[in-house]
């Protein structure tokens, strides 16, 4: 027994020796600026890129086989721009597995990486000689060469690493900074690939915005390029000036990065929209939905849906192309009130109603949306379906169709950002319109049922340059309506005491007093924001209404004559109390802002008109009776 534990002793004291020697074979025969010239040289022959490392090279042995680098840099392909650096590494490897053929890493850890991506002008990336290789190697192993170690990574950190994003087409570019990387065990084992869990963040900050951002995956599986994941989780808060946005997603996946292909078909979360103007200061939206992407092929669709207070929400998105982005569209909403969600309207003095249509340019994307109900701007309508087409810096809205104010709309929209010009094409039939006009303008000035027709277009900068630009034509019919502001019935009824005095009566608009009417039509001819009508009529059983002016929109005023004339004094409330003018063509002007305008009748010409009337009535009875007495004489 004493004689093998000696035996044993021996072999284990000469193991150690032989451990012993040869790492201090190792030490003594290290070199590292030699070694750094090698890999350079060997870099250099394979890839056709610069490796430059600035920093420390050193080796540890036990208990672990240790390998750490100081500064390092990759250039471009036969280019000295840097493509990648670092500012340190280490890794290292369990000694003893590897005497069964075992490779068992402790930990890899990378300090200050950073990439530069480039898409260059011919479409081409800078990664691109790159990538491949994978398959060759598993042909040899596939003919009998030898197959790769089993390898347990235990852990993975990347800290502070930068993703630069160039393209050069576009003349864009992106920076992720602040990257933080980290990972459960990870095993490869006869070509497939097992981890626990992968934890990547990131945190942008710059300009008053701060987007930090944490993903993370749990249980991955599979080999061959094909993936399993059993839980990938998104959650990002963005803070942007006074908007703060959080989003949480989670979802399985399936990852083939052979097909270069990625499907989360179990798409769910939220996103928290948290703003001080908000009526409700925060909106919270649940999501469920499915997303895939094709890299390849360079397309994706994501199919959404979400609720909130009364509305439904589906969308569906059909992305065509990355870059530049083509993307397809349809979302359908039952209800929706956006004036209970959207901040208030602010007064903006100096820069009223800004345009921006430069957005439009480089966009290519079509779409369909259908909405049940919907309020906007206090504006109401149901059954809404529009098509929309945006595609070289024009923006098409045809056809848009309505049911709003018990009618129907029926039209266009197009913008064009060479211009900043809006083009407004809308047939509206059968609509009520004074609760039309109070609910798009604010103004309550006509009522009645009936239509209207505009083919209007402008240009500008902001909302009164717009308007000051306006052109095209508009139409009007009306029936059982009434001119709110004034009651001109009433007026002539009081007129018999200023036509005596030969004096005119004003009034401001007063909305409780409206003059009726039971058919209006007017045509209007709009340029440079004024719309010019000759052709006004309107009836009523005991007034005739005939007008022609102007009405300002680009400066908000009114400069309008009606002419109006009494065709009936016997019948009618009030007709009796009207002979005095009857036969009259009374003027009524309508001058000054759209919200105060004030009403001119003018009776200090009439009084003239209205004795030389009275004239010609005596005149005419006494003809004829003069030919009543004739007729009598002469029996004829």
């Amino acid at each position: 027994m004493k004689k093998i534990l000696k035996i044993i002793g021996i072999v284990v004291a000469v193991l150690v020796l032989a451990v012993v020697g040869a790492i201090a074979y190792l030490v003594a025969s290290f070199d590292a600026p030699r070694i750094k010239q090698e890999l350079a040289a060997a870099v250099a022959e394979k890839t056709g890129r610069t490796l430059t490392i600035d920093g420390d090279l050193s080796l540890g042995f036990w208990p672990s086989l240790a390998v750490r680098v100081g500064h390092a840099s990759l250039s471009e392909r036969d280019g000295q721009q840097e493509f990648a650096k670092l500012d340190a590494a280490r890794v290292s490897v369990a000694v003893l597995p590897l005497l069964s053929k075992q490779v068992a890493v402790e930990e890899v850890a990378v300090d200050g990486f950073k990439l530069t991506v480039v898409k260059r002008k011919d479409g081409t990336l800078n990664i691109a000689d790159l990538a491949g290789g994978q398959p060759a190697a598993q042909e040899k192993v596939g003919a009998g060469g030898t197959a790769p170690p089993d390898i347990d990574v235990a852990a993975i950190r990347i800290h502070q690493a930068a993703l630069v994003w160039r393209d050069e087409q576009a003349g864009k570019e992106a920076t992720l900074s602040g990257l933080d990387f980290t990972t459960g065990p990870v095993r490869m084992a006869e070509g497939r690939i097992s981890a626990e869990s992968l934890k990547l963040g990131a945190t942008l900050a710059e300009d008053g915005k701060r987007i930090a951002a944490a993903l993370s995956v749990m249980n991955v599986s599979g080999g061959t390029g094909a993936f399993k994941i059993e839980k990938f989780s998104l959650d990002a808060d963005a803070q942007l000036k006074d908007a703060r946005i959080v989003v949480a997603l989670a979802s399985p996946v399936a990852l083939d990065l052979d097909k270069r292909t990625v499907a989360l078909p179990q798409l769910s979360g939220k996103l928290d929209l948290s703003h001080p103007d908000l009526p409700m200061k925060t909106l919270a939206l649940p999501l469920s939905g499915e997303a895939r992407a094709d890299l390849a092929k360079q397309d994706a669709q994501v199919k959404l849906a979400t609720q909130f207070d009364e509305t439904h929400l589906k969308a569906a998105v059909d992305i065509g192309r990355f870059s530049p982005l083509a993307l397809a569209f349809d979302l359908d909403i039952d209800k929706l009130d956006l004036d209970k969600y959207l901040p208030p309207k602010k007064e903006q003095k100096d820069e009223s109603g800004k345009i921006d249509l430069s957005v439009l340019k480089g966009l290519d994307i079509k779409g369909t949306v259908r909405i049940g109900q919907l309020t906007a701007a206090k504006l109401k309508a149901s059954n809404l379906q529009l098509k929309l087409q945006a595609r070289d810096g024009k923006l098409d809205i045809a056809p848009l169709s309505a049911n709003l104010y018990e009618g129907r709309l029926d039209g266009t929209l197009s913008a064009d950002a060479t211009g900043n010009r809006i083009t407004v094409k809308q047939n509206l039939q059968g609509v009520n319109i004074e609760p039309l006009l109070k609910d798009l303008a604010d103004r309550d000035m006509l009522a009645g049922r009936g239509s209207v027709v505009l083919d209007v277009g402008g240009h500008g900068d902001n909302v009164d340059a717009l308007k000051k630009t306006l052109a095209g034509t508009a139409r009007i019919a009306l029936s059982d309506g009434a001119i709110k502001g004034i009651d001109i019935g009433r007026k002539l009824r009081e007129a018999k005491a200023l036509l005596s005095a030969k004096q005119d009566a004003t009034q401001t608009g007063d909305p409780t007093q409206k003059t009726d009417f039971s058919e209006l039509s007017a045509s209007f001819r709009i340029a440079g924001g004024v719309a010019h009508n000759d052709d006004l009529t309107a009836k009523s059983p005991l007034l005739r209404l005939a007008g022609a002016g102007d009405i300002d929109i680009g400066n908000e005023r009114l400069d309008y004559l009606l002419k109006t004339s009494v065709v009936a004094t016997s019948t009618g409330q009030g007709g009796k109390e009207l002979e005095h003018v009857k036969g009259l063509t009374v003027p009524v002007r309508l001058t000054g802002p759209f919200d105060n305008p004030a009403w001119k009748l003018e009776f200090a010409g009439l009084a003239t008109a209205a004795v030389e009337q009275k004239t010609e009535e005596i005149k005419g009875k006494a003809e004829e009776k003069l030919k009543g007495k004739l007729k009598g004489l002469f029996g004829k």
